[in-house]
């Protein structure tokens, strides 16, 4: 039951992995046009960020299994539907935002359905393993999902890309259908806002879960920064796009390398270990800020996604083990709000810092601002505390 549900999982990353390439290329085929690029891959981003509080509380109204069942399908219909309009002809720019807005809004339900599905499969002595799988098997879609997309828009259209996602998309809904779940707490239901206020109160419980989640939201914004004047300044000032390129990818084997060796190590406070693993990633804010030779930098880079590759299965596991299972699909969705927005705040603030006070400055103020907000975590005496449950090292 647990292989179906990490290949379930599996499944669904690599689908997920597929639709930004297979949308960017799609868009640029049928107009061209830089500002409806923008459109739909903000009509896909939009509802997700405002929806996926909704999508917390589905996930804990309703059996998990469920929620993600009705997302994966949703996703495969709006894929498939996608698709098929491109192989027939040339779809119009409302149309694929429209069907993006409801590929994004279907993610937003899913994804806060994840943690307590996990919760509800996996014994707790099992679970820091199951997430590092589900953690490199996202890891390994991310690198494939865009290379497969691409070959196959160029190979034979944007069409048959959209196809083959809507074929994942099935086979994760089916994977799920052999999963039996713990029973879950009896809780009065109450209305909308009511049991969003008390996700809420349960997330404020935990004062770990605050100050790591605003920890979590400042290393985004700082990753969204790097990611928009990284390459501007591999190209200009360490040698080329060539750099650039054994940077990212030698940061995606590091994330890679850091899930796989999270659960093998004999680890006893993992919210420490999660809070280090975020603030090491002003290494690499600093060392294109200098910028550093480009040894150090790749060097920088590689310590601070191993540092994030630890902190994903911690992290995951330690919310799995404290949080209450049924409040634990609204917390997680306030985690990943703030995950999702702070990135493209990042994105988005970067050039215009730049062009006014330099690409340093931008950089080293990012840089500063994740290593004191995780760092400050250390400071809470039940990140500090020694656990054994949730963290036992696993045979190799």
């Amino acid at each position: 039951m647990i292989a179906r549900l990490v290949a379930g999982r599996t499944v669904a990353a690599l689908a997920t992995a597929l639709i930004p390439t297979g949308l960017t290329l799609a868009v640029i085929r049928v107009t061209g046009s830089a500002l409806d690029l923008g459109v739909v891959l903000a009509a896909e981003m939009l509802p997700m960020l405002l929806l996926l509080p909704v999508g917390g509380v589905m996930a804990d109204r309703f059996a998990p299994r469920r929620v993600i069942l009705v997302a994966d399908l949703v996703r495969c219909a709006a894929q498939v539907a996608l698709g098929a309009l491109l192989l027939l002809g040339h779809p119009g720019v409302p149309v694929m935002a429209g069907l993006a807005a409801l590929t994004g809004a279907a993610v937003a339900f899913g994804v806060p359905a994840v943690s307590p599905l996990v919760a509800g499969v996996v014994p707790a002595e099992r679970r820091l393993r199951v997430n590092a799988h589900i953690g490199v098997a996202s890891g390994l879609a991310q690198i494939t999902g865009p290379a497969l997309a691409g070959g196959l828009t160029l190979w034979l259209g944007p069409g048959w890309s959209f196809l083959l996602t809507g074929v994942l998309f099935a086979g994760s809904a089916v994977t799920l259908g052999g999963l039996v779940t713990a029973p879950r707490p009896v809780t009065r239901r109450d209305r909308f806002l009511g049991e969003l206020r008390e996700g809420w109160r349960e997330a404020r419980r935990h004062r770990w879960f605050l100050v790591s989640v605003a920890g979590h939201g400042v290393w985004h914004l700082g990753a969204g920064v790097l990611l928009t004047l990284g390459p501007v300044i591999a190209v200009r000032s360490l040698g080329g796009e060539a750099v650039w390129v054994v940077v990212a990818q030698a940061g995606t084997a590091a994330t890679l390398l850091g899930v796989f060796v999270a659960p093998r190590l004999p680890i006893r406070r993992p919210l420490a270990v999660a809070a280090v693993g975020a603030a090491v990633y002003a290494c690499p804010l600093v060392a294109f800020a200098l910028p550093a030779p480009t040894p150090i930098v790749i060097a920088a880079y590689v310590v601070a996604m191993a540092g994030v590759g630890m902190l994903t299965p911690l992290w995951e596991t330690v919310v799995q083990q404290r949080v209450e299972p049924h409040a634990l699909g609204r917390v997680d969705s306030f985690d990943v709000l703030i995950s999702y927005a702070a990135r493209p705040l990042g994105l988005a603030a970067a050039a215009p810092l730049a062009a006014w006070a330099g690409a340093a400055a931008p950089l080293l103020v990012s840089a500063a601002l994740v290593a004191a907000v995780n760092l400050a975590v250390l400071a809470l005496p039940e990140v500090r505390r020694r656990t054994t449950e949730e963290t036992t090292p696993v045979p190799v």
